[in-house]
């Protein structure tokens, strides 16, 4: 289809950039650009000269992998979109909106100042011209109704994860008022939406100015949006000669703004847009479930300075779009601890500005220590917060790693010797007796006495199957109850099993989320000689803990185990027939998913599989799958006391289970959510309302069990 009038020549069909511009007027605009771009080159380069300061990291391996994953990252806006459709969608028409735009700038810039110039090569014009101006016509449509929903978001509906109200500093504190960032969300909104207004302004009032010009006129409808404005001007009464000065106007008002806007990219919010693809870019999948390992030649262990953070969190701490999301999704915040993984970034972001910049953007390279109680360091309470249980770096859409920050902080806590009492005694009774109670390393399979069958020592005899027990499994007394039955199910299906006996040491998951990474190497260690030792094809386990650190850590210690949660295996047993119920359970059940097993490594499907297969009636509460809640038990909180008067998460958990009408048992899959939430189930007063039970438990009442140990306690 031909698209140009044939009286009219293709090349005159475009639009001259600095029509009726004077020299002097057209080389003030260069100077300006040349000047916003050197502004803007500058605080890259300020940038990039922060994080190669910082420490060496990992992430530079398989570039070309993480680059495609980046970019699909990206142009699906999928990370933006998840818990939050709204403002996914409306970010997603800034990002199109704005990117669109941006080639198009681009484009021109093309034309005018390399490819015309230099190879007098022109093709902005004719039927490019005109398919170009539709795209950017709806383009800029498009940005200006996503920024138009981002401000009533904000100024109407208010969310309150868009609340900068710190949890970790009191009112009188000078690092306490944030309102700042407010000031500089509404100035990067409405600086967007008056560049893509001006920019359709100037497009009509250039209409109304050459209306008379069938080269321009008889083409307008190639810019509707623009098209329809011209009208409205032409309606008021605008003229030409108005709308030539209009459009001057116009033209460098909204030049001048537009370069302004790229020379402040790199010290505002806006810089997000670099920053946000490069933390997608070098995001570790593995993250918050891999710790890193401390090299052997490294001077000190954590990070006390800014200089030792690795330059790929530095970058991450740039990236934070203050959106929110892991401020609402972790349970110290929700609570009221004094933690928000928000503000922790946030408060590091401007403390690695403010040690970094040079003195004449107001930084101070002797402030380097991050902790203490200054203006925006980190605070030890803050970081013992924090239950790892790595809902903020599930959540958060550009990929930034606050798990991993955090231990790496604590490790020089704990080099330091700042932590809770009754944690530094847990961590001897570990290091002493290779386990948390402080128990004798004999006694670690003591609960398996009371059954009626022996339980092989895979040590001594081959198994197919090493059951990994853990502690809570293996010392504590309730749990113990569901250890001894979980060998039962075991030996009804048939399976060759064994243990390792007082061979078995704590995995160190928690351990090393404490930050006590030496400790944590030799628990490692220990366990990995005491499982070489043993002869079996597979590990199971009923501790998503153990599961985790054996799973994805041990590796980088030299030792691949083939290792699965109890549910899986169950889950398979039940499919193959070797496990099967007389008695269908009707409960109406929720199901918590821990969150080793079910965040930290996928494993949704196979503990619903089997509530199903009990014939249970499974409600899910609003927290569940990858944005389950966690008990509050993690990252060595259940080794310490929490703050009178404040609300714990397993406490938390237990309200949202008692919204659902009718709940009978509240179903778990982890030895430490059982400690957990029973003593939640009674602090939340709803004790007698419904009951917790480990999944172990229901299998083994489905199986009938149950109701035999009953009779014959009532027999004896």
């Amino acid at each position: 289809m031909n698209i140009i009038n044939p009286a009219h020549d293709p090349q005159d069909v475009t639009r001259t950039l600095f029509q009726d511009f004077s020299t002097w007027m057209t080389v003030s605009f260069y100077v300006v650009a040349i000047t916003a771009i050197a502004v803007f080159a500058y605080g890259v380069w300020m940038q990039i000269a922060k994080y190669r300061r910082g420490a060496p990291d990992r992430g530079w391996k398989m570039l070309g992998h993480r680059f495609m994953t980046m970019l699909k990252e990206v142009f699906s806006q999928r990370t933006v979109r998840r818990r939050d459709k709204p403002a996914g969608h409306a970010h997603a028409l800034i990002f199109f909106g704005f990117v669109l735009l941006f080639i198009g700038t681009s484009i021109i810039t093309l034309d005018y100042d390399i490819t015309g110039p230099l190879l007098g090569l022109n093709f902005w014009h004719g039927s490019f011209y005109l398919w170009f101006s539709l795209v950017l016509d709806f383009a800029g449509l498009a940005l200006i109704a996503g920024l138009l929903f981002m401000m009533y978001r904000r100024g109407w509906l208010r969310p309150p994860k868009l609340d900068y109200a710190r949890p970790d500093r009191n009112p009188d504190e000078p690092d306490y008022n944030r309102s700042q960032y407010r000031i500089e969300d509404w100035a990067f909104l409405w600086t967007l939406v008056i560049i893509a207004l001006t920019g359709f302004v100037l497009a009509a009032a250039r209409m109304v100015w050459l209306h008379a010009d069938p080269l321009v006129w008889d083409y307008r409808w190639w810019s509707p949006v623009a098209t329809v404005l011209a009208y409205a001007f032409k309606g008021v009464g605008l003229t030409a000669d108005g709308g030539e000065i209009l459009r001057l106007y116009t033209w460098w008002f909204h030049g001048i703004l537009a370069l302004a806007f790229i020379a402040v990219i790199p010290y505002t919010k806006a810089m997000h847009m670099l920053t946000a693809a490069g933390s997608l870019m070098f995001r570790d999948p593995l993250a918050a479930q891999r710790l890193p390992t401390v090299p052997e030649e490294a001077v000190q262990v954590g990070y006390e300075k800014v200089t030792d953070f690795s330059w790929k969190h530095l970058l991450n701490l740039d990236a934070c779009t203050k959106c929110g999301r892991c401020h609402e999704a972790c349970p110290a915040a929700t609570v009221g601890l004094p933690l928000s993984p928000r503000d922790l970034v946030l408060s590091l972001r401007e403390f690695a500005n403010e040690s970094q910049w040079p003195k004449l953007l107001g930084g101070d390279p002797s402030k380097q220590v991050v902790h203490g109680d200054g203006v925006n360091q980190i605070r030890p309470e803050t970081l013992w917060a924090c239950r790892t249980c790595m809902a903020c770096v599930e959540i958060c859409p550009v990929g930034i790693e606050h798990v991993p920050m955090i231990v790496q902080m604590r490790r020089h806590l704990v080099e330091e010797g700042e932590m809770d009492p009754l944690l530094q005694g847990t961590l001897q009774n570990i290091q002493k007796k290779g386990n948390s109670f402080g128990e004798n390393k004999r006694k670690r399979a003591r609960w398996a006495k009371d059954l009626d069958f022996e339980i092989k020592d895979a040590r001594k005899e081959p198994v197919d199957m090493l059951w990994f027990v853990g502690d809570y499994a293996s010392f504590d007394p309730r749990n113990q109850k569901v250890s001894q039955r979980f060998a039962r199910i075991l030996t009804e299906a048939g399976v060759d099993f064994g243990i390792l006996h007082d061979g078995e040491q704590n995995a160190g998951n928690d351990v090393r989320r404490v930050g006590e990474e030496g400790l944590y190497e030799m628990l490692a260690e220990n366990n990995i000689e005491a499982l070489n030792g043993a002869s079996f094809q597979s590990i199971i386990t009923t501790d998503p803990h153990s599961y985790n650190t054996i799973r994805n850590e041990y590796p980088d210690f030299g030792a691949r185990f083939a290792i699965e949660h109890y549910s899986s295996l169950l889950d398979r047993l039940i499919a193959q027939g070797r496990l099967s119920f007389p008695k269908t359970l009707n409960y109406r059940v929720t199901y918590h998913d821990p969150c080793h097993l079910g965040r930290f490594n996928r494993g949704f499907d196979a503990p619903r599989n089997i509530i199903r297969a009990l014939g249970l009636d499974l409600v899910e509460m609003q927290r569940s799958g990858d944005n389950s809640f966690c008990c509050g038990a993690g990252g060595g909180r259940i080794w310490q006391a929490d703050p009178v008067g404040v609300e714990k998460p397993s406490e938390n958990r237990m309200h949202e289970a008692a919204q659902i009408e009718g709940l009978e048992v509240f179903v778990v899959a982890c030895p430490k959510d059982v400690t957990m939430f029973e003593d939640a189930l009674k602090t939340a007063g709803y004790e007698g309302r419904f009951v917790v039970k480990e999944l172990i438990e229901l299998v083994y009442e489905a199986l009938g069990h149950e109701k035999r140990e009953r009779e014959a306690a009532d027999v004896a």
